[in-house]
């Protein structure tokens, strides 16, 4: 089996790219006053929503680690308390955390010295493969919100 190119395409997949629009395109150009606005009928803040991708992404990626690793309450613990972010600097620090993150996982799958099939010790069957695909799963799925609570609040995104 040729793993060099599957693992080329879940690094493409994790970063966001193909059918997808990436995490910096997604948040280039987002006005920061407008993180915590709330729209009618959606229940997530910008904020609301980058935090949640960190967190989640923090918390598979600590997963595959550590066997020490103990993940936050469910669901609360992956949702941030407030509605938006206290200032610009902690907007660009979950950002920036987030973005770390997918180098990190990108580097994981691209380590020919990880097997991207081989069962993580302490889990329940799940693999560094299987944890890349949740992880860009999830990610498209969030991302797509931000995207559509851009364009409500009027900030189109212009960069994909």
């Amino acid at each position: 089996m040729d793993t060099a190119a599957l693992r080329k395409h879940i690094q493409t997949l994790v970063r966001g790219e193909g059918a997808h629009i990436t995490f910096a395109s997604a948040v280039k150009g987002f006005p920061v006053e407008l993180a915590g606005r709330r729209v009618p009928n959606l229940p997530h803040t910008a904020w609301h929503l980058v935090e949640h991708m960190r967190i989640a992404q923090w918390d598979i990626l600590e997963f595959i680690k550590s066997a020490d690793h103990v993940s936050p309450d469910y669901p609360h613990g992956y949702w941030p308390e407030t509605d938006g972010p206290a200032d610009a600097g902690e907007w660009e620090k979950s950002i920036n955390a987030f973005s770390g993150g997918l180098e990190e996982m990108q580097s994981m799958i691209g380590d020919e010295g990880n097997n991207l099939f081989k069962k993580i010790p302490h889990g329940s069957g799940q693999t560094l493969l299987k944890e890349a695909l949740v992880l860009a799963d999830h990610n498209a799925y969030h991302l797509a919100q931000l995207i559509d609570l851009r364009m409500l609040l009027g900030v189109p995104v212009r960069d994909y």
